[in-house]
């Protein structure tokens, strides 16, 4: 059997505050439970009706799980944890590829409907803007064939000012630099072969984007972000929500 999953104590205390409180009805199943038992899911990648029996009861685990992604609250309770901190001055951004599976084909469309790339194709990407630290901050969640590029400025305008932005080759262009430039923000981006005159970038700040590819790779750890089980583009961005909570109350240590 896989190992179980359990929020630590201080997870606990970050998320706890910012989770909905006083509703009516009748009272809700022990939080803290259903949610590690949910992120045990997200981890190990197997069946809602495989669920271990110590989260409880395996349906009460996927219902609280379906009805909070639709409702939004995963996503808002990382924007609250993300929050949390000093603010940073150094951001990278980057995208990275999630493969589906089977089982994720046949959503019907309309709001919350899988986010596939075109038709017979159903790759998603996820965009992620993270901090120096390789916290993740805000991300966005779109079908496979959209480009890097297109979801920069949204995430950028999302946050707060920054002095410097690192990323790859494929946010090289000109009206990303402009962007940039009229904010006094420091480009740490290498040109493509294509510009005649290539700009000049700080090498050695452009070393530390590797922060946001091993960030990629905790998430990944997770097998349902790695991988799309679910329908609904709301599942699979309040999974890769849930995740990012836990991994970036992980890295709040500074980085060696």
């Amino acid at each position: 059997m896989a190992r179980l999953f359990w929020l630590s104590d201080e997870a606990w205390a970050r998320i706890e505050p910012h989770l909905p409180h006083g509703r009516p009805g009748k009272p809700r199943v022990d939080d803290r439970r259903v949610i590690s038992g949910i992120l045990h899911v997200l981890k190990v990648g197997c069946r809602w009706q495989d669920t271990p029996t110590a989260y409880g009861p395996h349906t009460t685990i996927y219902n609280r799980d379906n009805r909070w992604s639709q409702r939004g609250i995963r996503q808002r309770l990382f924007a609250k944890v993300a929050a949390a901190g000093p603010v940073p001055e150094e951001w990278m951004l980057d995208a990275s590829h999630v493969k589906a599976h089977r089982s994720a084909s046949g959503g019907k469309g309309g709001p919350g409907s899988k986010p596939s790339a075109a038709r017979g194709r159903f790759t998603s990407k996820i965009h992620c803007l993270a901090d120096g630290r390789g916290r993740p901050v805000a991300f966005a969640l779109t079908p496979g064939n959209v480009a890097d590029i297109g979801m920069a400025l949204p995430l950028l305008q999302a946050v707060v000012p920054l002095k410097r932005l690192i990323a790859d080759k494929a946010y090289d262009a000109q009206s990303l630099r402009d962007w940039l430039k009229s904010r006094k923000v420091i480009a740490t981006l290498p040109s493509t072969a294509t510009r005649t005159v290539p700009y000049k970038h700080s090498r050695i700040a452009y070393r530390r984007r590797n922060r946001i590819e091993r960030l990629f790779d905790r998430l990944k750890n997770g097998r349902r972000v790695a991988t799309r089980y679910d329908r609904l583009s709301c599942t699979d961005l309040a999974a890769a929500a849930l995740v990012s909570c836990v991994v970036g109350m992980d890295l709040n240590e500074s980085p060696t």
